[in-house]
């Protein structure tokens, strides 16, 4: 169940990544929902994610990355 949890938040942050201020709203939403190590497995992913969308990375703050 929990993997599955992160699987969604992946899918729902990519479908939410046209707006800069959804995303995070989404992004804190997976961060409350989620287990330590799916978040540390969750920032592996942003990062790669958000390399080629400057408008996202500031996100990256908000995990402390």
């Amino acid at each position: 169940m929990a993997r599955a949890m992160l699987e969604y938040s992946k899918t729902v942050l990519k479908k939410v990544s046209f707006d800069s201020k959804l995303f995070l709203k989404e992004l804190k939403k997976a961060v409350n929902r989620l287990l330590p190590e799916e978040i540390e497995e969750l920032k592996l992913w942003l990062q790669q994610f958000t390399t080629d969308k400057p408008e996202l990375q500031q996100s990256l703050i908000y995990l402390k990355v």
